[in-house]
């Protein structure tokens, strides 16, 4: 299958369903995951509204969804998750660009901080919950997606697919699909002038792919910080994200096929 698909304006927009999942298999066209739709094209609404999506789930913060506020097709009546947890003025990302001095390293390891507290963050923590709750009683498609759709919303289609039993390999390559180099090319200069922009300084290319890019060590930091605080992923979806064992079925049911 393309699990890749095409628009416009909306960026790393791809279906993350029709994997192995044991002895069954993840449906296509239930598990849509993406960048934020702030520069969707007229077409672009239209493609979206073709798939069927009952629930948007947005993992932005309150600022970031009105610096970039999503475009909605014409009688459009998907349920939007989203919420305004935590602090008013928080932008971790644009303070590290105002402290950071730009290198690709500062780069990667920004992100594995970031990896390690997401799993915990309340922000996250409540939207997470809220989209396996919504999984659970919908009937048509879901869309999941953050800014760029790689960390907030990878972060949430590996727990989706590790809920569904898909073996870690698939888990990891999906994750890694964010890595696309026609979508470097379109988005180095953007983020090159964005960073110019909002530091008055410049940046080499090997770090703005590894500010728009993903990295397994990520992932994995993300997992590794949910096993030193419980005994596995299950006890962590089941305790903090209230994902019990009628959820998960429920939610089975929904995605599998």
């Amino acid at each position: 299958m393309t699990r890749k698909l095409a628009f416009d304006g909306i960026e790393n927009f791809r279906d993350f369903g029709d994997y192995a999942a044991g002895s069954k298999r993840l449906k296509q066209g239930v598990l849509y995951r993406s960048a934020h739709q702030a520069e969707a094209s007229d077409a672009d609404l239209e493609s979206m509204r073709a798939l069927g999506l009952t629930v948007i789930v947005d993992l932005r913060r309150p600022n970031e969804r009105r610096r970039s506020p999503s475009r909605r097709w014409q009688g459009f009546a998907a349920e939007v998750i989203e919420n305004d947890v935590g602090d008013e003025h928080d932008d971790p990302w644009h303070d590290f660009l105002r402290t950071s001095d730009l290198s690709a390293q500062a780069f990667h390891d920004y992100m594995v901080d970031y990896y390690r507290e997401a799993p915990f963050v309340g922000r996250h923590v409540d939207l997470y919950s809220r989209y396996f709750q919504a999984l659970a009683r919908t009937d048509g498609a879901v869309l999941i997606h953050c800014a760029a759709g790689k960390d907030r919303t990878g972060i949430l289609a590996a727990l989706t697919h590790h809920l569904a039993g898909v073996h870690e390999d698939d888990i990891v390559s999906d994750y890694l699909l964010t890595n696309d180099p026609q979508r470097f090319e379109r988005r180095i200069p953007l983020m090159r002038a964005v960073i110019k922009e909002n530091t008055g300084r410049e940046t080499s290319d090997e770090a703005l792919i590894a500010a728009l890019g993903v990295e397994t060590r990520y992932l994995e930091t993300a997992f590794a910080a949910i096993h030193a605080e419980h005994p596995s992923l299950d006890d962590y979806m089941e305790k903090v994200l209230g994902v019990d064992a009628a959820a998960r079925a429920v939610i089975e049911a929904k995605i599998l096929a």
